[in-house]
């Protein structure tokens, strides 16, 4: 067969650089199927375009197609192995599939053909955490601060490491550089007023407490409004809307304001996050009152009239956050996974306002888990409706934080890799008496979570087996 004129050659070269550019275009639009359809079409040109195959895989990863994506870049990289955005953008889409060792190798290659190549190092040293090989993801954020001593993704994530280890002194000062993380789209607020971080006198004087992140949050730092208040201080407390009837009974608070209303006069400002740092916190010295927060009595006789006669143990369930969060899909699980472990000695009671149109089939097909949604009009109903629960099992949301808050016995699933609030290595926390912790053994486990849980009740509840002997016992016990 004759070569192809080397005019015709250049042109498809020329036409295949038109199609990706018009591909590049399409992604930056959105409308990632138009632009792997233009890849598509530089491919076809010219098989051997690698820049093509690599973008193809980010579009395809941003369609969530992760396996599709590996294999675009798995081409890119053997048409071009010295590329090392090739492997960067593997290694991303290996994380995707929680193929975090693949994914550490991708990040290494890219190392070794570029040493200085930072987002590598933040990178290893995010799934490295994950793994929880946290002296070598510390080293990772290290050698990103090291070369870039402004960089405050790593300074971020180096907080929440030492967080998660217990270790508040140097934890609570690095969390500061949240502020300067452009990921985490938080916007510092700044006013005339000074900023208080614990250094100045606070007798006669009011302080505005001002929220910055979820109701969680909220939930579970407004204690320390009360240590403030102890300082000699007014307190002004602002916080979402629907938290607004719930923390106004908070010990210490003088007034609260809803997030976006007119502020009153105030001597000093902090953000709701910064308050375990001004107040010096350690994990020896976590204000952990047992109830800090109380429900409304008017709305709790609502709630149990609502429910009606109790003939067996109440349990509240909430098994899923805020969808938006960056780590729901760690976190948040279906109602069909728990479900199926629920013995049906008891009651369930949903405690979520919102559900995904799956869960809602599996409340639909199960009459023993009460659902009453938009009835639940704040937090002072949820609080109310927690008070009538004889336990509340939650995945990490603010359901388990307002649980917590409100003394009742509470037991919060976890992700391998939890949240640094709840440390490692042990079953309570010393932010919530009442709470007890049900930890995956390995990722993605929840099933082992679930066999406790279900084991667990007729432990907690040693009435309520029928004749002695469990009538349920979920789809079978994990193999070990």
């Amino acid at each position: 067969m004759s070569e192809k004129p080397k005019s015709i050659v250049v042109r498809c070269i020329r036409d295949a650089a038109y199609y990706l550019n018009q591909g590049i275009e399409f992604h930056k639009l959105g409308k990632f199927h138009s632009a792997i359809a233009s890849y598509d079409r530089a491919i076809l040109l010219d098989p051997s375009y690698a820049p093509a195959w690599s973008n193809r895989g980010i579009s395809l990863r941003a369609l969530l197609k992760f396996d599709s994506a590996v294999a675009s870049f798995d081409k890119a990289i053997a048409l071009n192995p010295s590329c090392v955005d090739f492997y960067s953008n593997r290694g991303n889409a290996l994380w995707a599939l929680r193929q975090l060792e693949a994914a550490l190798d991708s990040y290494s290659k890219v190392i070794e053909l570029d040493p200085f190549y930072l987002k590598a190092y933040a990178n290893r040293g995010f799934v490295l955490k994950e793994l929880h090989r946290f002296e070598e993801s510390l080293a990772a954020y290290e050698s990103v601060i090291a070369a870039d001593p402004c960089n405050a993704d790593a300074y971020w994530n180096k907080s929440l490491i030492l967080l998660l280890l217990g270790d508040y002194g140097k934890g609570l000062e690095l969390y500061e550089w949240r502020w300067k993380n452009e990921k985490l789209s938080l916007k510092e607020r700044l006013f005339s007023q000074p900023l208080w971080l614990g250094r100045q006198p606070l007798s006669g004087k009011t302080v505005l407490i001002h929220n910055e992140q979820g109701f969680g949050d909220s939930i579970q730092f407004c204690r320390y409004a009360t240590m403030v208040a102890g300082l000699g201080a007014r307190v002004v407390f602002e916080v979402q809307k629907s938290l607004v009837n719930l923390l106004r009974e908070v010990d210490g608070i003088a007034e609260v304001v809803q997030e976006g209303e007119k502020l009153p006069s105030f001597d000093f400002h902090c953000p709701l996050m910064s308050l375990p740092l001004a107040l010096r916190t350690t994990l020896e010295t976590i204000p952990c009152a047992s109830r800090y927060l109380k429900s409304d009595p008017a709305r709790r006789a609502y709630w149990k009239q609502k429910l009606g006669q109790k003939t067996r143990p109440r349990i509240g369930l909430a098994w899923s956050g805020n969808a938006m969060h960056s780590l729901d899909h760690n976190r948040s699980i279906l109602l069909s996974g728990l479900e199926a472990w629920l013995p049906p000695e008891f009651q369930y009671v949903s405690l979520q306002k919102e559900l995904k149109d799956a869960d809602m089939e599996t409340l639909r097909s199960n009459p023993n888990i009460l659902h009453f949604g938009d009835e639940l009009k704040d937090f002072s109903d949820t609080a109310a409706l927690c008070d009538e629960m004889d336990l509340v099992i939650s995945v990490d949301t603010s359901v388990a934080h307002l649980s917590g808050a409100l003394g009742r016995p509470t037991w919060v699933l976890l992700p391998y890799d939890p949240d640094w609030r709840w440390m490692l290595d042990r079953d309570d926390t010393p932010w919530y008496p009442s709470v007890s912790l049900f930890r995956q053994k390995s990722m993605g486990d929840w099933v082992s979570v679930f066999y406790r849980i279900s084991s667990g009740l007729f432990s907690f509840f040693p009435g309520n087996r029928d004749g002695g002997r469990r009538t349920s016992t979920g789809p079978g016990e994990p193999e070990s």
